[in-house]
């Protein structure tokens, strides 16, 4: 590969840096932003319709706007390097959170708590979120990436984590209100759990920033400075 091809080959000047961590802080500010709008959108939806997977959407989106907190504190600091640790425990402890809120919501589903009338606001916001959150994702992942901050390539999956229970509760909302399949999203949704209990592993450990270097490659990111 050429040098060419390799933007986060070296260690950002501190100028870059400042860049970089003022572009952290805002798209924190626009995840919390949007999360806390969606949270409240979704409890409402979810209670009027009595849809477990529209509720649990909703505490998903607290869980995720703990997270992006966790990391705005970090770069609010003078040093936010002093206080990657803290932020990384608490982005950790919010992925098991997430996996809990899906597991016991999707089991309830599973075991027939209640069926879930159409909601029409559900299937928009879920919609919605399906096109906005992958690439809040992507902004602030490559963007940690190139910072080598652990707490936002964390803070990124936990986002892409969501973008995925978005699109599983999309599916279930519309295959309940096509097709009567109740079940399609609670499945869906267990299997996102595994994943976020892995990432969270990986955020307590600080391996946010380990990746295979053939994955960066492919996005023309060989290196990065996480960790």
């Amino acid at each position: 590969m050429s040098p060419t091809t390799t933007p986060f080959s070296a260690t950002p000047t501190d100028a870059r840096r400042a860049v970089l961590q003022r572009r952290i802080r805002w798209i924190v500010a626009a995840t919390i932003t949007y999360n806390v709008l969606e949270a409240v959108i979704a409890l409402a939806a979810g209670r009027a319709a009595s849809s477990a997977a529209l509720i649990g959407f909703g505490l998903d989106s607290i869980v995720e706007v703990l997270s992006a907190a966790a990391v705005a504190w970090q770069f609010a600091g003078p040093d936010p390097h002093r206080r990657e640790k803290v932020a990384l425990k608490v982005i950790a402890i919010s992925f098991f959170a997430l996996a809990a809120f899906v597991s016991v919501d999707a089991l309830r589903s599973l075991l027939g708590a209640g069926g879930a009338d159409h909601s029409s606001v559900g299937i928009a916001l879920a919609a919605v979120s399906v096109v906005i959150m992958p690439a809040f994702s992507w902004f602030e992942r490559r963007t940690g990436l190139e910072l080598g901050s652990a707490s936002a390539v964390s803070d990124s999956k936990q986002t892409l984590i969501c973008s995925y229970l978005s699109a599983a509760v999309l599916l279930g909302l519309v295959a309940n209100s096509v097709l009567g399949w109740a079940w399609a999203d609670s499945v869906a949704a267990l299997v996102i759990a595994v994943f976020a209990i892995r990432e969270g592993l990986e955020a307590w450990r600080g391996d946010a920033c380990k990746q295979p270097v053939s994955a960066l490659i492919s996005e023309g990111e060989e290196g990065g400075h996480c960790c």
